[in-house]
């Protein structure tokens, strides 16, 4: 997805990324699934479901040179976790990847 000459990456219920490299080039903003901060959250049946944790989500940033990360589709920890304490311990996985990240919120606006 672009917007202008910004390029955007929305992935929500997502477990793993087919192609990364090429998925991921050139993308600015990678808007990913809040479902879980560190642990994996995945069913089998006939197919792989689930939700990669935001903490992978930034990993990928990292690796794919992604310099920016909204999360959304947010699960129980974030919704009702200490909105403090979530923030921070997401901001901190994400300094340690370089990458700059948002908890998304209604209404909420970004400049691109």
């Amino acid at each position: 997805m672009s917007a202008g000459r910004a390029c955007i990456f929305y992935a929500p219920d997502l477990i793993f990324i087919y192609e990364r490299s090429a998925a991921l080039k050139g993308v600015q903003i990678y808007i990913g699934d809040g479902a879980t901060v560190t642990r994996s959250l995945f069913a089998t049946r006939r197919a792989l479901i689930g939700h990669s944790p935001v903490r992978t989500q930034l990993t990928w940033c990292e690796k794919e040179g992604v310099p920016r990360a909204i999360i959304t589709h947010c699960g129980s920890e974030i919704v009702t976790g200490d909105e403090r304490e979530i923030t921070v311990k997401i901001r901190a996985i994400a300094a340690e990847r370089d990458v700059e990240v948002r908890i998304a919120c209604d209404g909420m606006k970004v400049k691109l």
